[in-house]
């Protein structure tokens, strides 16, 4: 009298694990995938995100000038305060060059207003809560299961146009390497590749 009722759960137990792959499969093709990071010369992906004074900031309203537009991780740790001091000491030199620097991560506009108070940062810091632009530059990564900038730069010449990117960058060289790729600095060096995560530091 048990036999139909084991080989009932025997088929039962079939039919899931037949169901698993094919739940796996669907789950992988859901997946998006990952936008590619923008090449020189194509045009710079448009965007308007607010910056820690409240005012919203748009790629547009700077045509005709350069733009360094630099991801970082997050808002006052080491690394992430470092590469701003940097910039910010050298914030002389890039006015003179007619570029205008603009940081972007996805913390909110209120933790960029304290950053901004606390290391007296005068350029814009823009907030991408929603990683729309993060992930419009191919910058969007993970750190630990929480999504983070990359450590990525980008040159955008007076048309719109990218024209240098820098992966992976080195928080205490990156102003001065982006500096001397503007014209009149010295040749800028070839991009480097992208390997692994960015941890934020």
């Amino acid at each position: 009298m048990k036999k139909p009722f084991v080989f009932s759960v025997a088929l039962a137990a079939v039919a899931a694990l037949s169901i698993v792959p094919a739940v796996a499969q669907d789950s992988a093709m859901a997946a998006p995938m990952p936008t590619p990071i923008p090449t020189v010369g194509q045009t710079a992906p448009a965007f308007t995100l607010p910056s820690q004074d409240g005012t919203n900031i748009s790629l547009d309203q700077y045509r005709g000038k350069w733009v360094v537009l630099y991801f970082y991780p997050k808002d006052m740790t080491s690394g992430c305060t470092i590469e701003a001091h940097k910039f910010q000491d050298a914030q002389s030199q890039f006015n003179a060059k007619n570029a205008v620097i603009l940081g972007v991560s996805v913390d909110s506009a209120d933790s960029h207003k304290q950053f901004c108070a606390r290391d007296g940062l005068t350029f814009h810091l823009l907030a991408d809560t929603g990683h729309t632009v993060v992930s419009a530059y191919g910058s969007l990564g993970n750190y630990n299961g929480v999504s983070i900038a990359n450590r990525n730069t980008f040159l955008i010449d007076p048309t719109g146009k990218i024209a240098q990117v820098w992966t992976r960058v080195n928080p205490a060289t990156a102003a001065s390497t982006v500096l001397d790729a503007i014209p009149g600095g010295t040749p800028p060096a070839a991009p480097a590749g992208m390997t692994g995560a960015v941890e934020p530091n």
